[in-house]
């Protein structure tokens, strides 16, 4: 029965566009060698394909073609660009890594490595190269992605380093353990209050932006907001005073002083004594004068003995208070602006997380000025005692009724470790007796 050219041109409509190259070849080939003379012009007309491709399907079906996992043979389509041109893959390596593959003073050690800038210099430095191939290079080929600085040099560290960390974990874990109150405190990072872009980014209608200022100028009416935390390591609470005035060490204990009033004394009411950790530096620094003498006042108002326990310098990132309240802040907020700072205090008050953490904050409108001098004077009369461990680090300041009675908020003797070796009375007191 012979088959016409307009029942051909059905059956390739219809079956062609689920075959691959090579099986509508076969397929052509096949149908010529079944229709005889003249079919190969016929399924040439018929499949619209050219003439020399039915030719090669009929020779690859006289050949004896055989199932095979490829469409074309080996070899088939463009050379690699690394096999075209063998110093390719080395000469963009060193000019990703000038200073330690290539040459230091390469052309790009100071300019943007786009991909676009690095297949500009391959092609004049000889290698002819689009910017979409450097970009597969780079991944595929030498294993780069794209990545930001990561913060990971400390610099130099305190040979004492660690030992404070053990020191202040089990002064800590000894005041939790006596049911004494645990305070972590910092400053936040100030925010400029206005209607400024804020990072992050948050659900919005597609292509209805919250709008801001173009320019993140401070508005010197409003100023600044200074919030500065404090956070219960024992409650996994947290009170935030936010500032508009000064980061001052008088700010830090304004803040300490209002959060023992509405929430310390209530949650602690048999509280005798109160450790603070907080960072070397700082308006609660440990060189900071008037942050002791503010400390003193605390402690003869609340007749607590507060003791403070500062991270060695360059480690505050360490401070619990900057991943347990002042990260969920950051989050709570990201993609707002800032607009007041009525619009600040409520955001963080209604910071939250999973693990149950709460946080209420005040606006604070009080004048801290800076410059405040403390003559040496002033100091002395504070009545603080240096603890044998780095006494410029931890220290105890009582009040008027603690300080004849300082023996009895010693703590129970630390447990050793080789690079403290220090008395753990606290506070310090000649009267004190311990067994070590």
């Amino acid at each position: 029965m012979e088959v016409g050219e307009e029942a051909l041109a059905v059956m390739f409509a219809v079956v062609s566009p689920h075959l691959d190259e090579r099986q509508r070849r076969l397929l052509a080939g096949a149908q010529a060698r079944a229709l005889g003379r003249g079919g190969i012009a016929a399924v040439a007309r018929a499949s619209g394909m050219a003439r020399s491709t039915v030719e090669l399907g009929t020779a690859e079906i006289d050949q004896g073609a055989v199932p095979a996992g490829r469409v074309r043979r080996p070899g088939a389509g463009r050379p690699k660009a690394t096999d075209r041109d063998p110093g390719l893959l080395a000469a963009l390596d060193a000019l990703v890594e000038p200073t330690s593959r290539g040459d230091p003073e390469s052309p790009l050690r100071w300019t943007c490595k786009s991909t676009r800038n690095l297949a500009d210099e391959l092609t004049a430095q000889g290698h002819p190269v689009s910017a979409k191939t450097v970009a597969r290079l780079l991944v595929v080929e030498l294993g780069y992605s794209l990545q930001a600085p990561s913060k990971q040099v400390e610099g130099a560290q305190h040979p004492d380093r660690d030992g404070q960390f053990r020191y202040l974990n089990e002064q800590a874990r000894q005041q939790l353990a006596a049911g004494q109150p645990v305070i972590s405190v910092d400053t936040k990072k100030k925010e400029v209050v206005g209607n400024l872009a804020n990072k992050g980014r948050e659900w919005r209608p597609k292509g209805v932006p919250v709008r801001v200022d173009v320019h993140d100028f401070p508005d010197p009416t409003i100023g600044k907001a200074i919030p500065y935390g404090v956070y219960d390591l024992g409650a996994d609470q947290a009170w935030v005073s936010v500032g508009d005035d000064h980061d001052t060490a008088a700010f830090a204990v304004a803040t300490i002083r209002r959060w023992w009033q509405m929430v310390g004394s209530r949650a602690y009411p048999d509280a005798t004594r109160l450790l603070i950790t907080a960072d070397a530096g700082g308006s609660n620094g440990y060189r900071s004068r008037l942050w002791k003498v503010e400390l003193g006042k605390l402690a003869a108002e609340t007749g607590l003995a507060v003791t403070v326990c500062h991270f060695p310098p360059g480690t505050s990132k360490w401070n619990r208070i900057e991943h347990r309240l002042f990260s969920q802040i950051s989050m709570n907020w990201r993609g707002r602006p800032l607009v007041s700072h009525e619009v600040i205090v409520d955001l963080i008050g209604a910071t939250t997380t999973r693990t149950g953490l709460k946080v209420r904050a005040e606006l604070d409108r009080g004048a801290y000025p800076t410059g405040v001098k403390v003559s040496d004077a002033e100091l002395d009369a504070v009545p603080l005692t240096r603890h044998d461990w780095h006494g410029e680090w931890n220290y105890t300041i009582t009040g008027p009724t603690t300080r004849t009675t300082a023996a009895q908020f010693c703590l129970e003797p630390l447990a050793s470790f080789a690079l403290v070796a220090a008395r753990p009375c606290l506070p310090y007191h000649p009267d004190c007796v311990s067994g070590w």
